[in-house]
């Protein structure tokens, strides 16, 4: 299958990008610089935000499109305007312009739990509301409607996918406000201590990189009367609090679970630690799935740290 990802390069991007190679896809890797993205790809690099760009990664054709490409939590907070001209009005443009080259063709969206807002309700399920609150979980919502739209007016065939928090993230900034979750792996494999800034009760919905990549290539062949009207399911994820999480990696990185010390911090634990039960049925049904359980996930995430 002929594939363009966007955000190749980026964390999550770039272990898709190995996964469809090593199924024999002919992918076209989109990201600002080249380096990240897999060799045996069809690289572009360049501003996801220009026209041109966009057109040269679109220029060799596609069957399907995975779009990862985005401005992150933190840095659409501090710079909303350019997560509108990314996060919004570029996306719009290149589904105008994917879906006039391919009618039809499998568009596969990263959105975000942030589309929930904070503080959730007891419980996140299918019926749950959307109802953000920062300007990422805004703008992912507002794009979660327009593969909706496109799919409903046969341009694309969408599949949105809610990411829970991806372990783990290559260690330096990443402009997440949820990065302490993958900093926590890299402070502990190095046997070094650890200061985490939401409690050890504090609560997470998280998934391995491998499993979110596995996720991913599921979307693409995906029976689309398996997914909601709203062409969006949020994906299965193993609930864990933090404690758990560091107590896990501990015992396979075979250092005390004593160097994490706590220093909560409200508003952050509040946003990012404080996540209620959560039931997938859609999700589920349609094929998608979590780690299995937590010794699994850690273990994954330590395999694929950088």
């Amino acid at each position: 299958m002929r594939i363009l990802v966007t955000g190749a390069g980026g964390f999550v991007g770039r272990h898709l990008v190995a996964h469809l190679l090593a199924r024999g896809d002919e992918v076209t890797g989109l990201d600002t610089v080249a380096a990240g993205i897999p060799e045996g790809a069809r690289t572009v690099a360049g501003d996801f935000t220009d026209a041109a760009v966009r057109a040269e990664a679109l220029g060799q054709g596609c069957e399907a499109l995975i779009h990862l490409a985005t401005v992150p939590g933190g840095a659409a907070e501090a710079d909303p305007a350019a997560s509108r001209r990314t996060n919004v009005d570029a996306m719009y443009d290149l589904l105008l312009e994917a879906s006039a080259l391919t009618p039809g063709l499998r568009v596969i969206y990263a959105s975000s739990i942030a589309v929930f807002g904070d503080p959730l309700p007891a419980r996140v399920d299918d019926t749950t509301p959307l109802s953000p609150r920062m300007i990422y979980g805004g703008h992912k919502a507002m794009m979660e409607d327009a593969v909706a739209l496109f799919s409903n007016r046969a341009l694309i065939d969408g599949v949105t996918v809610r990411l829970p928090g991806i372990l783990a993230r290559p260690k330096g900034p990443s402009g997440l406000k949820s990065a302490f979750m993958s900093d926590l792996f890299h402070a502990l494999k190095a046997g070094e201590p650890f200061i985490c800034p939401v409690s050890a009760e504090g609560t997470i919905w998280a998934q391995s990189v491998a499993r979110c990549a596995a996720n991913f290539v599921h979307a693409l062949t995906l029976e689309s009367a398996l997914v909601p009207p709203t062409r969006a399911v949020t994906l299965p994820a193993l609930r864990v609090t933090m404690g758990e999480l560091a107590t896990e990696i501990a015992a396979q990185c075979g250092v005390p679970a004593d160097l994490v010390t706590y220093a909560p911090d409200a508003a952050l634990e509040q946003a990012f630690a404080a996540q209620p039960p959560l039931a997938t049925p859609a999700a589920d049904k349609a094929g998608f799935a979590h780690d299995g359980n937590l010794a699994n996930l850690a273990r994954s995430a330590l395999t694929t740290l950088r």
